[in-house]
């Protein structure tokens, strides 16, 4: 796993893994508006399948990130690069973390409860307005959590 912590690719001091999940992260929503455009167009099954891998993927990739920064020696680590203020950094890192852990527990919601849905017949008619609002609610927070991934990853090694 030496691999994870040679130079990125993105041009800055973060390591490998860390480029990598940058990019991830950067074109998840995008991905996810991916999708909803599936179902906008009636391609049900293609959506749900979508959205599936999408989450599985983002779970597999949060996992290679949470391992990485571990054997990395956490936030205190990455941050000896920066100039930042790293009371100014630790304060985007919670938002972020909270922002992403909410979307996160929303995410599973919403992809329990259309699954439950799916199994009685109900994603048609009054369910299925529930199921766009939870879509929509779980798009922003994946985007949100895409913003301030992003904004962590600047303050860390590019600032």
């Amino acid at each position: 796993m030496d691999y994870m912590f040679h130079a990125g690719f993105l041009g800055t001091r973060a390591p490998f893994f860390m480029d990598f999940v940058t990019l991830i992260v950067a074109f998840l929503p995008l991905l996810v508006l991916i999708a909803i455009v599936m179902a906008k167009r009636k391609s049900y099954k293609l959506h749900a399948f979508t959205q599936t891998i999408i989450f599985i993927v983002s779970f597999i990739v949060v996992g290679y990130f949470e391992y990485g920064v571990r054997l990395g020696g956490g936030f205190n680590s990455f941050m000896e690069g920066s100039h930042i203020s790293h009371n100014y950094a630790l304060w985007v890192l919670i938002v972020h973390i909270v922002i992403a852990t909410l979307s996160l527990i929303f995410w599973v919601r919403t992809l329990i409860l259309a699954y439950r849905a799916k199994i009685r017949n109900e994603l048609v008619g009054s369910y299925s307005i529930a199921h766009k609002k939870d879509g929509l609610y779980t798009f922003i927070g994946i985007s949100l959590t895409s913003f301030t991934g992003i904004w962590v990853y600047l303050l860390l090694f590019v600032y």
